[in-house]
Parts: structure tokens; sequence; C-alpha cells
């Protein structure tokens, strides 16, 4: 399988989570943010930020992946 490839079956097996994550940061991160006057994101508004967002946190941790399942392969 070609480094490529495996990056980008990882992205899509873990897309769902990295999304799910970003989104739940994201409203917490308002919550907090709203203690200094800031409004609160609806979760629909932290599930599109989630959206948006999670495919570039979710890239750099396949590619992190990747590398560490490089890694093991290569000390075998």
């Amino acid at each position: 399988m070609t480094e490529r490839r495996r990056i980008l079956l990882i992205l899509a097996l873990l897309y769902p989570l990295g999304a799910g994550a970003v989104a739940i940061n994201a409203f917490f991160a308002s919550l907090i943010a709203s203690a200094l006057g800031a409004r609160v994101l609806t979760p629909v508004e932290a599930c599109i930020v989630g959206l948006l967002a999670g495919l570039p946190v979710t890239y750099a941790f396949a590619c992190h992946i990747a590398a560490l399942i490089r890694q093991a392969d290569s000390e075998e």
C-alpha cells in the first residue's frame, strides 16, 4: 500500500471522530469565551465548525499515525 493511500484510508476512518472532537471543543471554547462577553455557539454551529475544521486536524493526525506505522514496519 502506498503512503498516500494509507494516509487517505486512515483519514477516512478517523474523520468522524476528529470532526466530533473539534465540534465539542469549539462548543466548550465558546462557553468559556462567554465569560468574556462572546456569544455561545449553538450545537448546530459547533457541528458546522467541526465538519469544516475537522478535516485538516484529522489529516495531520492521520499523517502522524502513518509515520508511526512506517516506523513500526521499519523496526521489524
